[in-house]
């Protein structure tokens, strides 16, 4: 974050901080749900296609007459397979934050 935000930030009275901090915090946690949903549905897909999953592929390795097609889907698979442990660390980190809550009137006004 940029000095000048901090500084324009730390200006703010302490309840408007606050607000900003829940709303940017139920905000955030609901674009990651999004985010994990699309990633989760993209592993399962792939699970789906060649019925395994993706570490007991890696543990096993590509079949030797595994085609480009399974390569590329590999290389799909193991990116949102990524996404989606990255998306869970992040949500994690806001698990914190997000106990304060915001009444159900505020969450209308949130984007949730």
């Amino acid at each position: 974050m940029s000095p000048e935000i901090e500084k324009a930030f730390a200006s703010l009275p302490p309840e408007e901080r606050e607000a900003i901090i829940k709303y940017g915090t139920a905000m955030r946690i609901s674009a990651l749900r999004e985010r994990l949903d699309l990633a989760e549905s993209k592993i399962r897909a792939m699970q789906e296609k060649y019925r395994t999953t993706p570490s007991d592929l890696e543990a096993q390795g590509l079949p030797d007459d595994s085609g480009m097609e399974m390569h590329e889907d590999y290389v799909l698979w193991r990116h949102w397979a990524e996404v989606a442990d990255r998306v869970r660390r992040d949500m994690k980190s806001l698990e914190a934050i997000s106990r304060y809550g915001l009444s159900v009137g505020e969450l209308t006004g949130a984007g949730c």
